[in-house]
């Protein structure tokens, strides 16, 4: 049963806010995270996930502007066992970090609680529906939390920073777009507004956007042909 507001759209579509539609990342083949903030110590994890056992996850993806693709399996290492054994003990942030900011290559930028980052189906994402994960789905590493919606389950994943207190972050899209958790058994599409509102808001641009990410793809692979 899909949650409220929510229809299956079948194949999930390269999708986002529509200043990303040209954006694309600068490399897509070795997954490469950037740990800052308050910490004891900046780190760059590269060569170290590959060393880290694979998980993988069957779950439903729902975008904030009502479609949902289902099903989907993706494969990569649990969060919390990249948090675990090397964000903790290598760069040790202060106990109190539990705002976490994560940036893309694309310039891309989203946040939750390290308490939702550290749920047991929350997963770094390098593969999806036993294929390597692709461009269009967020190479070469993406953040997938199924509990929330999709604006939070970040492509193209390469920066971490853990706070003590939010340091003035701003968020990708208009702030009221953004839910500081974005729940999707909450509704929580974003703030200040009710979700069937913003739900009612959002349907009308999912076409018109899905064919301006479509036009971006297609001109880069012939950039790239």
């Amino acid at each position: 049963m899909l949650p409220r507001g929510q229809f299956d759209i079948g194949e999930m579509p390269r999708f986002g806010l529509t200043q990303f539609a040209n954006r694309f990342p600068v490399q897509t083949q070795n997954p490469e995270i950037q740990i800052s903030g308050d910490v004891a110590q900046n780190l760059t994890i590269m060569n170290e996930l590959s060393r880290l056992p694979m998980s993988s996850i069957v779950a439903d993806f729902h975008c904030v502007t009502t479609w949902s693709s289902i099903d989907l399996k993706w494969e990569g290492i649990l969060f919390k066992d990249v948090f675990e054994r090397l964000i903790e003990p290598l760069a040790k942030p202060q106990k109190e970090a539990q705002f976490v900011i994560l940036k893309a290559q694309d310039g891309a930028r989203t946040s939750l609680p390290l308490s939702d980052l550290l749920k047991k189906n929350v997963i770094l994402a390098t593969r999806l529906n036993d294929e390597p994960l692709s461009e269009t789905h967020g190479a070469p590493v993406r953040l997938v939390a199924p509990d929330h919606y999709g604006y939070k389950n970040l492509k193209h994943l390469n920066r971490l920073s853990f706070h003590v207190e939010n340091p003035g972050y701003r968020p990708s899209g208009f702030r009221f777009m953004e839910h500081p958790r974005a729940r999707v058994a909450h509704e929580e599409r974003g703030q200040f507004f009710p979700g069937w509102l913003l739900r009612h808001a959002y349907r009308p641009l999912i076409r018109p956007t899905i064919k301006l990410f479509e036009r971006a793809t297609k001109r880069r692979s012939k950039e790239h042909s």
